[in-house]
């Protein structure tokens, strides 16, 4: 029987994650003239959400499956995620990462006890090479977005949220690569609107749920610097959760989400790498309306220096 993800796994994944994590900020935040709000799980351990959903998902593995290890595809976040809980929990972990992923989270993987394989972006599939490598070496795969375990422990951000705002927000700007944290907080707040943020060229779960399908990103698909936000398609299980709860979503440029790290930095006074600043972006740019219940997910705060110094300096 296939799982499916469920908004009793998301409360069951809470109670977990409350027990090591602390919940993260909901920072009020003033975009033309409208207060509003922003997650900010960019101070979270490994600076990414995706901490959540890693930690549900191997806390969930049966001693047999814990002994054999974990193998993930990540361009770091993910892979950050995955490596602290797996040093936590005693579990060998060997993350698939591309080549050309910021050194800053190669370092940080590395640095946390995960075996990295590396491969081509473009030219490998990641999804080949992690299947090969339990082929080779057995291990359970850690989907960054398309396993059940991992969407419900993203979604616990919605919980978190809603204990924080008083009441279900009634938007929430999601930055999105796969789709498993918007799947998942789709899941958590049932009432919310849940909006999308992807990079132009990239927006592969908006359009999978304006088509109805999965589609898959073109043969020469633009360069964008959001790291972490380039999957070449979504996955079913995302997509059926999201196509009946969530709008075609918007896509952003590079400029607008270089605009919106200065915001974020000058403003908040946070640190906000380019894939985890999409749905600010997409806030600032007045690509989605916004109110006093809406909030915006600051997903990710993993930037290299030298290139978040450049972009903060150009502004």
């Amino acid at each position: 029987m296939i799982r499916t993800p469920t908004r009793t796994g998301i409360i069951e994944a809470m109670e977990k994650i409350a027990a090591i994590l602390r919940p993260t900020p909901l920072l009020p935040v003033e975009i033309d003239g409208v207060q509003c709000w922003a997650k900010a799980e960019v101070l979270q351990p490994v600076g990414a959400f995706k901490i959540r959903g890693a930690w549900h998902r191997l806390s969930a593995l049966s001693d047999e499956e814990k002994a054999r290890g974990v193998v993930a595809v990540s361009s770091g976040n993910h892979a950050q995620g995955v490596a602290w809980a797996a040093r936590k929990l005693g579990i060998a972990a060997t993350i698939v990462m591309p080549r050309d992923a910021p050194k800053v989270k190669l370092d940080a993987t590395a640095a946390l006890g995960a075996e990295i394989v590396l491969y081509e972006r473009p030219g490998e599939d990641r999804d080949a090479v992690a299947a090969s490598l339990i082929e080779q070496q057995g291990g359970t795969l850690v989907h960054a977005f398309g396993d059940p375990w991992v969407i419900e422990g993203q979604g616990t951000a919605g919980i978190e949220i809603t204990e924080q705002l008083g009441r279900e927000p009634s938007r929430i700007l999601a930055c999105c690569g796969g789709g498993g944290l918007a799947a998942g907080l789709s899941l958590a707040c049932p009432e919310s609107a849940i909006v999308p943020v992807e990079p132009v060229g990239w927006d592969m779960v908006g359009q999978a749920i304006e088509a109805g399908e999965i589609v898959s990103v073109g043969a020469n698909p633009p360069k964008t610097i959001c790291d972490a936000l380039q999957p070449t398609a979504t996955k079913p299980i995302n997509l059926a959760v999201l196509k009946d709860r969530s709008d075609a979503g918007v896509a952003v440029t590079d400029d607008e989400v270089r605009a919106a790290q200065r915001f974020a930095f000058s403003k908040m006074r946070l640190v906000v790498e380019p894939g985890g600043a999409a749905a600010l972006a997409a806030a600032l740019a007045g690509k989605v309306p916004l109110d006093q219940n809406t909030v915006i997910m600051l997903t990710g705060g993993n930037t290299d220096a030298a290139s978040y110094a450049e972009t903060i300096a150009a502004g």
